[in-house]
């Protein structure tokens, strides 16, 4: 049996995901699993798309900035942020290929002694019943879910599974009882990140360059 690698957000650092699988050594019988956002604010949206389609070993769940570009691909009412537009236009003269893969993109993935999902759950709230907008935006648990200042929903949750979530960046991966957050800011210049569930290791690598700016 090979392993299961799951790793941050790679918001198009193609060129840091490669040196990552090679850190890693990603073999025949391993298993890569991304947190979401694999477009936008980097460069290489089209090439890490083109891998996770192509490649068997890779899956994903939907990140908020790629439901964003699928929301608006669907014709639904979605304001895309400008580097969401600069995406969707670098990814339209593939759309067709592009909306497929996107569109069938799970919002968790149940691994059993461990789940996915891109932001975040609501402690008490089986996986299943987890809201679209939580899975893919929670940060905190007051009226506001996006909001950084309130308290973190992983300092909370305590489930049987591990959950494993990307969204929120941070210069190290967050760690709350039953929660690990996978997102690095590698699109910001910092790390990119993976975890290995069955060994419970971490593996990490710098960014090549900053691509965007973090919110302040």
């Amino acid at each position: 049996m090979g392993r299961t690698i799951v790793v941050g957000d790679i918001h198009g650092c193609f060129d840091e995901l490669q040196d990552l699988l090679s850190l890693v050594g990603v073999t025949t019988d391993d298993r890569v699993v991304a947190v979401g956002d694999l477009t936008c604010k980097g460069e290489g949206s089209r090439e890490v798309l083109e891998l996770f389609i192509e490649d068997a070993r890779f899956s994903a769940v939907v990140g908020n900035h790629d439901r964003a570009i699928l929301r608006f691909w669907r014709g639904e009412e979605v304001s895309l942020k400008s580097s969401q537009e600069q995406t969707r236009q670098q990814l339209e003269p593939e759309r067709e290929r592009y909306f497929a893969y996107l569109n069938k993109l799970p919002y968790y993935l149940d691994l059993g002694s461990h789940a996915v999902v891109h932001a975040g759950v609501r402690p008490g709230v089986p996986l299943s019943e987890q809201s679209e907008n939580d899975l893919t935006k929670l940060r905190t648990l007051g009226p506001d879910r996006t909001d950084r200042d309130g308290t973190p929903w992983y300092q909370i949750y305590d489930g049987e599974q591990i959950v494993l979530f990307g969204h929120w960046p941070a210069p190290v991966p967050r760690i709350g009882p039953r929660a690990i957050g996978l997102d690095t800011g590698c699109v910001y210049g910092f790390h990119l990140t993976a975890y290995a569930s069955e060994s419970d290791e971490f593996f990490r690598v710098p960014a090549r360059k900053a691509y965007a700016q973090p919110r302040q």
